[in-house]
């Protein structure tokens, strides 16, 4: 019994697109750290206070990676000050906190955006 050559091409040709078409369509997502606007190197908190952490969304992604964002504070280039900020999108731009009134003075606090990706405000200053 010969199998023609033809045969195995058929064959393999069919194989091949049963294959490609059983391929789930992947979907483009994007990772985004947008840029922080505020708090910015001339912003003065004080304890205890309502702010507005803002972020620029011009040029977020149609498709975001992870879009549930949380903001946390951090001083003295560590991130363990405390989330101010959690479970909200961050396509939104802003999101209002509330400076906790335990913090002690000082001009090295930042703020981080996390989300799609972590992102640090400039060095800021709580009184």
């Amino acid at each position: 019994m010969t199998i023609r050559l033809t045969t195995i091409f058929a064959l393999c040709f069919t194989a091949l697109v049963a294959l490609v078409s059983a391929t789930p369509t992947l979907v483009a997502r994007d990772v985004w750290d947008p840029e922080i606007l505020t708090p910015n190197a001339y912003t003065v908190w004080l304890t205890g206070q309502k702010y507005n952490v803002t972020w620029n969304t011009a040029d977020a992604p149609v498709n975001i990676t992870n879009p549930i964002g949380t903001v946390v504070l951090g001083k003295d280039r560590i991130q363990n000050q405390g989330v101010l900020a959690s479970n909200f999108s961050i396509t939104l731009g802003s999101i209002e906190i509330t400076v906790p009134e335990d913090l002690e003075p000082g001009f090295d606090y930042f703020i981080v955006l996390y989300g799609d990706s972590g992102n640090a405000s400039p060095q800021f200053t709580i009184l």
